[in-house]
């Protein structure tokens, strides 16, 4: 007898007229616009600018919802390319399929493109907008639970998933839910992100790198829970595979760095960039002539006093030789 479960959504969309709002759409919506504030409240306050972080994120975000995408196709090609299956769906983002390994790597490329335009090292705007990210893909989880998908092995514990559709071969029943653990997880690494940083001053890419693997860590368990298909690479799902070289790099990063650049960036934004247009800094050297003018009068008077005494002085003893020689003859 069930007595207690997590419901499934009945349907993962709404129709406003023509227009369909899809669950899924507005997890990741949610997710991009809680990392950009997080992560520019952290760019701020390690000396960069306001509005960067979101000037960067126009380059980072389109970059990693195609790497995501990516990654998803190519590791499960049979959805799209196989008999009886729609190439049109690979397009087909709102349906569900973001692989985040595909999305951090071509987003990492899309941020750089912008760091770069900008004269910023990426690093540090990574550490910036390393908590914001994995809180965001906490959020972007629950676009699963809307899609009914990337749930677990059965199990009657109370706050089991109960899965209603039987489309692209679900079974109805109660399911581990996956999509909530590695949400909690997430959400987990974000506050150790943030507390590691404040406590060793993290810098030169190292609180994404803790990120990164730390996140390896929760997602290597979950994927054991999990059901759905998913190539094998020695007995073991290719996403427990892909954590595991992801963490081994992620953590000789960490040891690497700390060795090679210890401590935090002193400047992450450039002073020439802190001029944005140019227009602030020409209004203050407007600004500063006149104080420049009056100081450089003010020194040439006080070169005139002293030059003065110096004058009448020399003048004084030359009128008193002068007597002297004169008496003399």
């Amino acid at each position: 007898m069930e007595f207690a479960y997590i419901p499934s959504p009945s349907q993962g969309v709404l129709h406003l007229g023509p227009i369909p709002l899809r669950g899924y759409a507005f997890c990741i919506i949610i997710g991009v616009f809680v990392a950009v504030w997080l992560g520019n409240k952290r760019w701020i306050a390690r000396g960069g600018l306001p509005g960067t972080t979101a000037d960067i994120a126009v380059w980072a975000v389109p970059f990693g919802l195609v790497g995501g995408r990516l990654y998803h196709v190519i590791t499960d090609y049979e959805l799209y390319f196989s008999e009886g299956r729609d190439w049109v769906d690979a397009f087909k983002i709102w349906e569900g399929g973001l692989g985040i390994w595909g999305a951090i790597a071509l987003g990492a490329v899309g941020a750089w493109i912008g760091c770069r335009r900008r004269g910023i090292p990426l690093p540090a705007w990574a550490d910036a907008l390393a908590p914001g990210i994995v809180f965001a893909q906490a959020i972007g989880r629950w676009g699963n639970w809307f899609n009914q998908e990337l749930y677990g092995k059965s199990t009657d514990l109370p706050w089991a998933l109960k899965i209603t559709s039987s489309t692209d071969g679900r079974v109805p029943g109660l399911y581990h839910p996956t999509f909530l653990y590695e949400s909690l997880w997430c959400v987990g690494v974000g506050f150790l992100v943030i507390w590691a940083d404040r406590r060793f001053k993290l810098g030169h890419g190292r609180a994404f790198a803790l990120y990164v693997a730390a996140y390896c860590v929760g997602r290597f368990w979950i994927e054991y829970l999990r059901v759905d298909e998913a190539h094998h690479v020695l007995g073991m799902r290719l996403n427990n595979w892909t954590a595991i070289v992801v963490f081994i790099l992620a953590v000789v990063y960490l040891v690497l760095s700390a060795r090679m650049r210890p401590g935090r960036e002193e400047v992450v934004e450039p002073a020439a960039e802190a001029s944005g247009e140019g227009d602030g800094d020409a209004v203050d050297l407007d600004k500063a002539e006149p104080a420049d003018t009056e100081s450089a009068d003010a020194e040439a008077a006080e070169s005139e006093e002293d030059a003065e005494p110096s004058e009448s002085k020399e003048s004084a003893e030359s009128a008193a030789d002068e007597a002297e020689s004169a008496k003399k003859s």
